[in-house]
């Protein structure tokens, strides 16, 4: 029997939890063990405190992300809320948000956050002001300022592998989710990066981007195209489909695709995601077009007797019309997954080099 998989719940949760229970105990002068929190959704979450301090003039705690069976850089990550009391002088205090250790900067424009703020999302720091309000007397509030400060330890180590330098958030994580829950294994943190990524190629007024399916082909495009500013580089994984009508959302009608034979092939076959999962290869389909093309009969022995598209490829020594034949059909499905669109495949050797 098939196991069911666990939801988990995102960093801006987790961060609205350890500030409600950090603003409990700071008003209560006692210790809390437990917060429940009503998320985006309208569903209510209760998280674990831990980490409980408290005296008259500030309180802190943290929460441990819990991820669920999604495969996230942040599951474990301890997510620190610290509330402080600061007197001020006008008639109505406010609750104020800041990023301590761990939480990043954002240096580039596009994302959902302006350049030089801290990398705390509009909806995570929409729940943190709320689970904060909530708890605090009307006749503190009038004399006070909170300054909510959220830090993330271990951060600036996990961020470095993550895409958040290339979007432009140095020095830490991010704090995000919309929903606050997060979904196992599900792509949409993979998408909603792509869509962030856009964003801020098109705020450094990129004029096209590479779409990459992997590290090896991201590098290989920078070495070929030397002069391509770094926030075109678009790291799109297995999605296809999904980018290009990303692309072509933002006006980005004639991307390249970086890729090497075998991702470009699966896109040639019409698929939208090419993870294996999500694709099969079939090498008879490539053997028909190249019959049709009245490829030679050395060619299409290779084809026929091989077990791997990669086999194909060195085995042919990336046989130029060949590879034209299939980046030609990897153009005419780009524009079937978003019209209008002219993509470039940009064929990766498995040298680093760039083939077509």
């Amino acid at each position: 029997m098939k196991r069911l998989l666990r939801s988990g719940y995102t960093t801006g949760a987790c961060a609205a939890a350890a500030a409600r229970g950090a603003a409990l105990m700071f008003i209560n002068q006692a210790p809390v063990s437990e917060v429940s929190i009503v998320l985006p959704t309208g569903e209510s979450a209760t998280f674990r405190l831990d980490g409980q301090s408290f005296d008259a003039r500030e309180a802190g705690c943290f929460v441990i992300k819990d991820a669920g069976d999604d495969p996230d850089i942040t599951n474990g990550a301890e997510v620190h809320a610290r509330v402080e009391s600061v007197p001020c002088d006008s008639a109505q205090g406010r609750v104020l948000i800041e990023g301590g250790t761990g939480i990043g900067r954002v240096t580039k424009p596009g994302l959902a956050v302006s350049p030089g703020e801290w990398a705390i999302n509009p909806v995570p720091r929409r729940m943190i002001e709320q689970a904060v309000e909530s708890v605090l007397p009307e006749s503190i509030t009038h004399t006070s300022n909170f300054i909510i400060k959220i830090s993330i330890p271990d951060g600036e180590e996990r961020a470095k592998k993550t895409l958040n330098a290339r979007l432009g958030i140095i020095g830490g994580l991010s704090i995000l989710g919309t929903t606050g829950i997060v979904r196992p294994i599900s792509a949409k943190a993979w998408t909603d990066t792509i869509d962030a990524a856009l964003d801020v190629a098109k705020a450094c007024g990129c004029k096209t981007v590479v779409l990459s399916t992997g590290r090896s082909s991201e590098m290989a495009a920078q070495q070929h195209l030397p002069h391509l500013p770094e926030e075109a580089c678009i790291m799109m994984g297995d999605h296809v489909a999904y980018a290009l009508q990303a692309c072509a959302k933002r006006g980005f009608m004639e991307p390249i695709i970086s890729c090497q034979f075998a991702k470009l092939l699966k896109i040639a076959c019409g698929y939208k995601n090419t993870h294996a999962a999500a694709s099969e290869l079939d090498l008879s389909v490539l053997r028909e077009w190249a019959e049709a093309a009245h490829t030679s009969p050395e060619i299409l022995a290779i084809i026929s007797q091989a077990n791997t598209a990669r086999e194909i490829a060195v085995a042919t020594g990336f046989d130029k019309a060949l590879m034209e034949l299939v980046a030609g059909r990897a153009r005419q499905i780009s524009a079937v997954h978003a019209p209008g669109i002219q993509a470039q495949p940009l064929l990766c050797g498995y040298d680093g080099t760039v083939v077509i």
